[in-house]
């Protein structure tokens, strides 16, 4: 239990990081936004067209008498649209952090550097094209296992009453661990950390995983939160990789003011 408290901490930590950061801010809400237009259309576009598409699958139920048929076909149309909400909230994250990729990175740094106590932040030595390869070929297998889960808790869902109470909640932490997983590797890839590493690293401690990303996937289940939440969730993940490596940090830099810098010296006048 210490260390689901511990992520959620993390998480905390990472969102009142970029509130005394408000300069990135602002920036750091353009990835968001553009991800945010892109689901709301093919969302949309899922209710318009949903029911066309779910009549056309099931053409052996044309025959079927009223009102059976409008009801199976309604209820189809619905789990798939809850189905299409459920793979938006688990990708959203790392379709953002695709966008996002330069500007997420350099946030990454920055809180690294502002809490270690050293004052570095360690630096991948890849050029920025290589790194943005390894970041899409990594979120697309990301993004296969957690199509995997939800095609499993989508067929459970069918399961009574264990559909309707646990499997919502088993989805609710698979989403989780997800989301931890595409945030953290921006810090944890910058280290060298491979997928397959990262993956075995977040199921050493899922307690603090969890701890960090379910509330999260929770928050992102609300429209806009999601957008407004992700440059400081970004920040927490930092905070989060260096907590499962065992990284110092200096808890000091999180809570006092940032540091400005100093002004230029003005030339002397000339006489």
């Amino acid at each position: 239990m210490r260390d689901l408290g511990a992520g959620f901490g993390q998480l905390l930590k990472g969102q009142r990081w970029m509130a005394r950061h408000g300069r990135s801010y602002g920036f750091g809400l353009l990835p968001g936004l553009i991800a945010l237009v892109l689901y709301a259309a093919a969302l949309t576009s899922l209710a318009l067209w949903g029911e066309d598409a779910v009549t056309w699958a099931t053409p052996f139920a044309d025959g079927w008498d009223s009102p059976w048929a409008g009801l199976f076909r309604g209820f189809l149309t619905a789990v798939l649209f809850a189905l299409g909400l459920l793979l938006a909230v688990i990708t959203f994250t790392a379709v953002t952090l695709l966008i996002g990729q330069p500007f997420y990175e350099s946030l990454s740094e920055r809180v690294d550097r502002d809490v270690s106590p050293d004052g570095t932040a360690p630096v991948s030595g890849l050029p920025p094209w290589r790194e943005l390869w390894i970041s899409a070929r990594d979120s697309l297998r990301v993004l296969v296992r957690a199509a995997v889960w939800g095609v499993l808790l989508f067929a459970l869902g069918f399961l009574p009453f264990v559909g309707q109470t646990a499997v919502p909640v088993i989805g609710l932490f698979v989403t989780g661990f997800f989301l931890t997983e595409e945030l953290t590797a921006v810090a944890l890839q910058r280290r060298g950390v491979e997928l397959r590493e990262r993956l075995a690293l977040l199921r050493s401690r899922r307690m603090l995983v969890w701890g960090f990303g379910t509330p999260l996937a929770l928050a992102f289940l609300v429209p806009f939160v999601a957008v407004f939440l992700m440059p400081g969730a970004v920040a927490g993940a930092t905070l989060l990789a260096r907590d499962l490596l065992g990284e110092d940090t200096d808890e000091g830099a999180l809570t006092s003011p940032p540091q400005s810098p100093p002004p230029s010296e003005s030339p002397a006048p000339a006489r």
